[in-house]
């Protein structure tokens, strides 16, 4: 009668600690598969954000060269003017 009590805890022993591991199991791989989706989201978020600035870089991008460009045609018109007042004060007719 001893061992087979001695063997019926053992028993317990071993289903209760095989149950608890499997359980436990379960909530770490829980736990992991939502730290990932989590890491995932932000990460897509950051990869979105990436990609915003870049379009908003890109925009600036052509606006600086609309804008040199308008800045170059404005000097080449400068200088055009500055060579007619040259010849109208040279003709002496200021």
């Amino acid at each position: 009668m001893t061992i087979e009590i001695g063997v019926l805890i053992a028993v317990a022993s071993f289903l209760i600690g095989f149950f608890t591991f499997s359980r436990n199991r379960d909530k770490d791989v829980k736990n992991d598969a939502t730290e990932s989706a989590i890491i995932r989201t932000k990460l897509d978020n950051i990869g979105q954000s990436v990609d915003s600035i870049r379009i908003d870089f890109k925009a600036s991008d052509q606006r600086w060269t609309a804008l040199s460009e308008t800045v170059i045609r404005i000097d080449e018109s400068t200088k055009q003017a500055h060579k007619r007042i040259d010849k109208i004060e040279n003709k002496g007719e200021i």
